[in-house]
Protein backbone atom coordinates (compact mmCIF):
# COMPACT_ATOMS: atom_id res chain seq x y z
CA UNK A 1 0.00 0.00 0.00
CA UNK A 2 1.01 3.51 -0.89
CA UNK A 3 1.01 4.25 2.85
CA UNK A 4 3.58 2.85 4.39
CA UNK A 5 2.96 4.47 7.49
CA UNK A 6 -0.39 2.80 8.64
CA UNK A 7 0.21 0.10 11.89
CA UNK A 8 -3.44 -1.45 12.67
CA UNK A 9 -4.58 -0.61 16.05
CA UNK A 10 -5.38 -3.41 18.69
CA UNK A 11 -9.20 -2.52 18.16
CA UNK A 12 -10.58 -1.95 15.22
CA UNK A 13 -13.20 0.45 15.23
CA UNK A 14 -15.76 1.51 12.87
CA UNK A 15 -15.58 5.52 12.50
CA UNK A 16 -15.66 6.65 9.04
CA UNK A 17 -16.40 5.52 5.54
CA UNK A 18 -14.18 3.28 3.81
CA UNK A 19 -14.66 4.80 0.55
CA UNK A 20 -15.02 3.54 -2.89
CA UNK A 21 -18.36 3.43 -4.99
CA UNK A 22 -20.09 0.95 -2.28
CA UNK A 23 -18.70 2.70 0.48
CA UNK A 24 -22.28 4.10 1.66
CA UNK A 25 -23.87 0.78 1.96
CA UNK A 26 -20.85 -1.28 3.34
CA UNK A 27 -21.22 -1.77 7.41
CA UNK A 28 -19.87 -3.66 10.01
CA UNK A 29 -23.46 -4.84 11.36
CA UNK A 30 -26.22 -7.20 10.00
CA UNK A 31 -30.47 -6.76 10.04
CA UNK A 32 -32.71 -4.26 8.82
CA UNK A 33 -32.14 -0.44 8.82
CA UNK A 34 -35.49 0.38 8.00
CA UNK A 35 -39.34 -1.02 7.69
CA UNK A 36 -40.38 -2.12 4.67
CA UNK A 37 -42.40 -4.69 3.12
CA UNK A 38 -41.04 -6.72 -0.17
CA UNK A 39 -44.09 -6.91 -3.11
CA UNK A 40 -45.63 -10.24 -3.88
CA UNK A 41 -46.65 -10.66 -7.78
CA UNK A 42 -48.80 -13.78 -8.43
CA UNK A 43 -46.36 -16.19 -9.63
CA UNK A 44 -45.49 -18.80 -6.97
CA UNK A 45 -41.65 -17.95 -7.45
CA UNK A 46 -41.17 -13.97 -6.28
CA UNK A 47 -37.21 -12.99 -7.47
CA UNK A 48 -35.84 -10.31 -4.99
CA UNK A 49 -32.53 -9.14 -7.60
CA UNK A 50 -30.52 -6.94 -9.21
CA UNK A 51 -28.78 -8.16 -12.84
CA UNK A 52 -25.46 -8.32 -11.06
CA UNK A 53 -23.50 -11.23 -11.50
CA UNK A 54 -25.08 -13.10 -9.05
CA UNK A 55 -28.57 -12.30 -9.79
CA UNK A 56 -27.87 -12.79 -13.51
CA UNK A 57 -27.34 -16.59 -12.54
CA UNK A 58 -30.89 -16.83 -11.13
CA UNK A 59 -32.66 -15.07 -14.17
CA UNK A 60 -30.86 -17.05 -16.63
CA UNK A 61 -31.86 -20.17 -14.82
CA UNK A 62 -35.63 -19.69 -14.74
CA UNK A 63 -35.33 -18.32 -18.44
CA UNK A 64 -33.73 -21.45 -19.54
CA UNK A 65 -36.34 -23.59 -17.28
CA UNK A 66 -39.12 -21.99 -19.11
CA UNK A 67 -37.36 -22.14 -22.38
CA UNK A 68 -37.36 -25.89 -21.34
CA UNK A 69 -40.90 -26.51 -20.67
CA UNK A 70 -41.34 -25.64 -17.34
CA UNK A 71 -44.43 -23.61 -17.13
CA UNK A 72 -44.57 -24.06 -13.36
CA UNK A 73 -41.19 -22.05 -13.63
CA UNK A 74 -42.74 -18.98 -14.17
CA UNK A 75 -41.93 -15.96 -11.83
CA UNK A 76 -42.19 -12.45 -10.93
CA UNK A 77 -38.76 -10.54 -10.62
CA UNK A 78 -38.63 -7.02 -8.51
CA UNK A 79 -35.99 -4.86 -8.08
CA UNK A 80 -33.41 -4.42 -5.22
CA UNK A 81 -31.13 -1.12 -5.34
CA UNK A 82 -28.62 -1.76 -3.20
CA UNK A 83 -27.04 1.38 -3.74
CA UNK A 84 -30.02 2.50 -2.13
CA UNK A 85 -29.88 0.17 0.64
CA UNK A 86 -33.40 -1.89 -0.05
CA UNK A 87 -31.27 -4.94 0.92
CA UNK A 88 -31.16 -3.46 4.28
CA UNK A 89 -35.25 -3.16 4.47
CA UNK A 90 -37.36 -5.82 6.92
CA UNK A 91 -39.13 -7.86 4.42
CA UNK A 92 -35.86 -8.20 2.24
CA UNK A 93 -33.75 -9.42 5.19
CA UNK A 94 -36.70 -11.58 6.80
CA UNK A 95 -35.84 -13.72 3.29
CA UNK A 96 -32.26 -12.77 3.48
CA UNK A 97 -30.58 -12.19 6.58
CA UNK A 98 -27.19 -11.59 5.28
CA UNK A 99 -28.75 -8.62 3.15
CA UNK A 100 -27.10 -9.86 -0.25
CA UNK A 101 -28.68 -10.00 -3.59
CA UNK A 102 -30.42 -12.56 -5.12
CA UNK A 103 -33.17 -13.64 -3.25
CA UNK A 104 -35.90 -16.15 -3.75
CA UNK A 105 -39.20 -16.77 -2.23
CA UNK A 106 -40.64 -20.46 -3.20
CA UNK A 107 -44.76 -19.49 -2.19
CA UNK A 108 -45.20 -23.16 -3.46
CA UNK A 109 -44.38 -25.27 -0.62
CA UNK A 110 -46.10 -24.78 2.84
CA UNK A 111 -44.60 -23.46 4.42
CA UNK A 112 -43.40 -20.72 1.50
CA UNK A 113 -39.52 -21.50 1.25
CA UNK A 114 -37.13 -18.43 1.60
CA UNK A 115 -33.68 -19.21 -0.67
CA UNK A 116 -30.62 -17.08 0.00
CA UNK A 117 -27.11 -17.11 -1.90
CA UNK A 118 -27.16 -17.95 -5.94
CA UNK A 119 -25.44 -21.52 -5.41
CA UNK A 120 -28.71 -22.68 -3.30
CA UNK A 121 -31.24 -20.59 -5.23
CA UNK A 122 -29.70 -22.57 -8.26
CA UNK A 123 -30.05 -26.08 -6.68
CA UNK A 124 -33.11 -25.49 -5.22
CA UNK A 125 -34.34 -24.85 -8.67
CA UNK A 126 -32.74 -27.65 -10.20
CA UNK A 127 -33.98 -30.16 -8.08
CA UNK A 128 -37.73 -28.31 -8.23
CA UNK A 129 -37.97 -29.19 -11.84
CA UNK A 130 -35.42 -32.01 -12.43
CA UNK A 131 -33.35 -29.38 -15.15
CA UNK A 132 -29.57 -28.52 -15.81
CA UNK A 133 -28.36 -30.95 -12.78
CA UNK A 134 -27.52 -34.81 -13.61
CA UNK A 135 -29.39 -36.82 -10.98
CA UNK A 136 -26.45 -39.50 -9.95
CA UNK A 137 -23.46 -40.42 -10.35
CA UNK A 138 -20.27 -38.65 -11.23
CA UNK A 139 -21.61 -36.35 -13.77
CA UNK A 140 -23.35 -34.81 -10.32
CA UNK A 141 -20.55 -34.28 -8.66
CA UNK A 142 -18.97 -32.97 -10.94
CA UNK A 143 -21.60 -30.43 -11.99
CA UNK A 144 -21.55 -29.67 -7.65
CA UNK A 145 -17.13 -29.10 -8.12
CA UNK A 146 -17.68 -26.52 -10.39
CA UNK A 147 -20.72 -24.98 -8.91
CA UNK A 148 -18.70 -24.74 -5.35
CA UNK A 149 -15.60 -23.64 -7.37
CA UNK A 150 -17.46 -20.80 -8.69
CA UNK A 151 -18.49 -20.01 -4.99
CA UNK A 152 -15.39 -20.11 -3.48
CA UNK A 153 -13.46 -18.36 -6.23
CA UNK A 154 -15.64 -15.22 -7.50
CA UNK A 155 -15.12 -13.47 -4.28
CA UNK A 156 -10.96 -12.75 -5.51
CA UNK A 157 -12.53 -11.70 -8.89
CA UNK A 158 -14.98 -9.78 -7.84
CA UNK A 159 -14.53 -8.20 -4.24
CA UNK A 160 -10.61 -8.55 -4.37
CA UNK A 161 -9.48 -7.75 -7.94
CA UNK A 162 -12.72 -5.89 -9.43
CA UNK A 163 -12.73 -3.61 -6.02
CA UNK A 164 -9.28 -2.49 -6.12
CA UNK A 165 -9.07 -2.40 -9.72
CA UNK A 166 -12.40 -0.59 -10.86
CA UNK A 167 -13.77 0.46 -7.62
CA UNK A 168 -11.21 1.55 -4.73
CA UNK A 169 -11.02 5.23 -4.37
CA UNK A 170 -6.97 5.32 -4.79
CA UNK A 171 -5.40 2.80 -7.13
CA UNK A 172 -3.01 0.16 -5.02
CA UNK A 173 -0.17 -1.62 -6.94
CA UNK A 174 -0.07 -4.29 -4.52
CA UNK A 175 -3.44 -5.85 -4.02
CA UNK A 176 -4.61 -5.22 -8.09
CA UNK A 177 -1.16 -7.43 -8.54
CA UNK A 178 -2.21 -9.56 -5.92
CA UNK A 179 -5.56 -10.22 -6.80
CA UNK A 180 -4.87 -10.28 -10.56
CA UNK A 181 -2.16 -12.78 -10.44
CA UNK A 182 -5.48 -15.13 -8.61
CA UNK A 183 -7.74 -13.93 -11.36
CA UNK A 184 -5.90 -14.98 -14.26
CA UNK A 185 -4.71 -17.93 -12.27
CA UNK A 186 -8.94 -18.95 -12.05
CA UNK A 187 -9.04 -18.14 -15.94
CA UNK A 188 -6.30 -20.73 -16.66
CA UNK A 189 -8.09 -23.40 -14.58
CA UNK A 190 -11.11 -22.66 -16.61
CA UNK A 191 -9.73 -22.73 -19.96
CA UNK A 192 -8.08 -26.10 -19.29
CA UNK A 193 -10.88 -27.38 -18.49
CA UNK A 194 -12.87 -26.34 -21.30
CA UNK A 195 -10.15 -27.68 -23.03
CA UNK A 196 -11.41 -30.71 -22.16
CA UNK A 197 -15.05 -30.56 -22.52
CA UNK A 198 -17.71 -28.63 -24.31
CA UNK A 199 -18.94 -27.12 -20.93
CA UNK A 200 -18.04 -27.30 -17.50
CA UNK A 201 -18.88 -30.64 -16.15
CA UNK A 202 -19.02 -32.40 -19.14
CA UNK A 203 -20.61 -32.34 -22.55
CA UNK A 204 -24.16 -31.10 -21.09
CA UNK A 205 -24.65 -27.47 -20.06
CA UNK A 206 -25.77 -27.41 -16.39
CA UNK A 207 -26.27 -25.05 -13.35
CA UNK A 208 -22.48 -24.78 -13.25
CA UNK A 209 -22.39 -23.05 -16.85
CA UNK A 210 -25.03 -21.12 -15.07
CA UNK A 211 -23.58 -19.92 -12.29
CA UNK A 212 -19.93 -19.22 -13.74
CA UNK A 213 -20.54 -17.10 -17.27
CA UNK A 214 -21.88 -13.91 -15.63
CA UNK A 215 -18.75 -13.41 -13.61
CA UNK A 216 -16.25 -15.26 -15.94
CA UNK A 217 -17.73 -15.35 -19.27
CA UNK A 218 -18.86 -11.78 -18.90
CA UNK A 219 -14.79 -10.81 -17.55
CA UNK A 220 -13.64 -12.27 -21.07
CA UNK A 221 -16.65 -10.63 -22.88
CA UNK A 222 -15.43 -7.38 -21.84
CA UNK A 223 -18.73 -7.00 -19.54
CA UNK A 224 -16.75 -6.52 -16.09
CA UNK A 225 -14.17 -3.65 -15.18
CA UNK A 226 -13.61 -2.89 -18.64
CA UNK A 227 -10.40 -5.20 -17.50
CA UNK A 228 -10.36 -7.47 -21.54
CA UNK A 229 -6.92 -5.89 -22.62
CA UNK A 230 -4.99 -5.47 -18.84
CA UNK A 231 -6.31 -9.45 -17.89
CA UNK A 232 -5.21 -10.22 -22.01
CA UNK A 233 -8.57 -12.10 -22.13
CA UNK A 234 -7.65 -13.17 -25.77
CA UNK A 235 -5.26 -15.31 -24.35
CA UNK A 236 -8.01 -17.75 -22.85
CA UNK A 237 -9.10 -19.25 -26.12
CA UNK A 238 -11.38 -22.34 -24.90
CA UNK A 239 -12.85 -20.27 -22.09
CA UNK A 240 -13.90 -17.31 -24.88
CA UNK A 241 -15.33 -19.92 -26.85
CA UNK A 242 -17.72 -21.41 -24.08
CA UNK A 243 -18.14 -17.70 -23.07
CA UNK A 244 -19.70 -17.09 -26.70
CA UNK A 245 -21.84 -20.25 -26.99
CA UNK A 246 -23.47 -19.46 -23.60
CA UNK A 247 -24.06 -15.65 -24.62
CA UNK A 248 -25.88 -17.06 -27.89
CA UNK A 249 -28.51 -19.03 -25.93
CA UNK A 250 -32.01 -17.12 -26.12
CA UNK A 251 -32.62 -17.68 -22.15
CA UNK A 252 -29.20 -16.53 -21.65
CA UNK A 253 -30.64 -12.94 -23.49
CA UNK A 254 -33.66 -12.70 -21.83
CA UNK A 255 -32.18 -13.63 -18.26
CA UNK A 256 -29.48 -10.69 -18.67
CA UNK A 257 -31.48 -7.80 -19.08
CA UNK A 258 -33.97 -8.77 -16.26
CA UNK A 259 -33.80 -6.58 -13.08
CA UNK A 260 -30.88 -4.27 -15.43
CA UNK A 261 -31.20 -0.81 -14.53
CA UNK A 262 -27.77 0.66 -15.32
CA UNK A 263 -25.71 0.73 -19.08
CA UNK A 264 -28.02 0.68 -22.14
CA UNK A 265 -31.50 1.95 -21.51
CA UNK A 266 -32.89 -0.05 -24.52
CA UNK A 267 -31.37 -3.47 -22.61
CA UNK A 268 -32.83 -2.90 -19.09
CA UNK A 269 -35.99 -4.32 -17.23
CA UNK A 270 -36.73 -3.16 -13.96
CA UNK A 271 -39.44 -6.01 -12.89
CA UNK A 272 -40.56 -9.21 -14.34
CA UNK A 273 -43.97 -10.40 -14.36
CA UNK A 274 -44.43 -12.64 -17.81
CA UNK A 275 -42.61 -13.35 -20.40
CA UNK A 276 -44.40 -10.39 -22.31
CA UNK A 277 -42.30 -8.26 -20.39
CA UNK A 278 -38.76 -9.29 -21.92
CA UNK A 279 -40.17 -9.63 -25.33
CA UNK A 280 -41.19 -5.98 -24.96
CA UNK A 281 -37.74 -5.08 -24.12
CA UNK A 282 -36.19 -6.94 -27.09
CA UNK A 283 -38.26 -5.76 -29.46
CA UNK A 284 -36.72 -2.02 -29.11
CA UNK A 285 -33.35 -3.74 -30.18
Amino acid sequence: MSDSTYTPPKVWTWDQESGGRFAKINRPVSGATHDKALPVGEHPLQLYSLATPNGVKVTVMLEELLAAGHADAEYDAWTIDIGEGDQFGSGFVAVNPNSKIPALVDRSTTPETHLFESGSILVHLAEKFGAFLPESGSARTETFNWLFWQMGSAPFLGGGFGHFYAYAPEKYEYPINRYTMEVKRQLDVLDKQLGRSAFLAGDDYTIADIANWPWYGGLVLGQLYDAGEFLQVEEYENLRRWAETIRARPAVERGRIVNKTFGDENRQLRERHSAADIDAVLKRN
